[in-house]
């Protein structure tokens, strides 16, 4: 599971170098491959593969005039690569995502349990600090269960 935020840095060519932390689940449990995409283009989203293929094989399942369905892989398609982790455990960001995006320099990589989500750290916190987790937030996550 990825988990936290562990801010780090892309460089002048896009890559971005997975932090430690989110390395050592990667080495543990998945392989090279991945998929980075976003559905607004403002967060990058990064699936390993085999987490990827999960998704795909439920939408394999709908039906191919389903609205919602099409609407999504417009996106994801859209935005997305597949991308190869390289020996120094980089991946290269999209260009097309990375400068609609503003993924430069210094960037918050946040754990989602299956996938990881890119920011830009300034965006970041302005949302952070604008978007108040609300009572109505907290009664949601009770009625889940949580």
């Amino acid at each position: 599971m990825f988990r936290g935020n562990h801010p780090t840095r892309v460089d002048d060519k896009g890559r971005l170098k997975v932090p430690a932390e989110f390395k050592r689940v990667i080495d543990e449990k998945y392989g090279t491959q991945f998929y980075i995409t976003s559905l607004d283009g403002k967060v990058a989203q990064i699936y390993p593969f085999e987490e990827w293929e999960r998704i795909e094989q439920k939408l394999a399942n709908l039906s191919t005039f389903n609205p919602t369905k099409k609407k999504f892989l417009s996106r994801v398609n859209y935005w997305g690569q597949q991308v190869e982790m390289d020996g120094q455990g980089r991946l290269l960001v999209p260009q097309l995502l990375r400068e609609n995006a503003a993924i430069k320099g210094e960037v918050a990589v946040l754990g989602n349990l299956t996938y990881l989500e890119v920011r830009n750290m300034e965006a970041l916190q302005t949302e952070i600090e604008t978007e108040s987790f609300t009572t109505e937030d907290e009664k949601t996550l009770d009625d889940l269960g949580i």
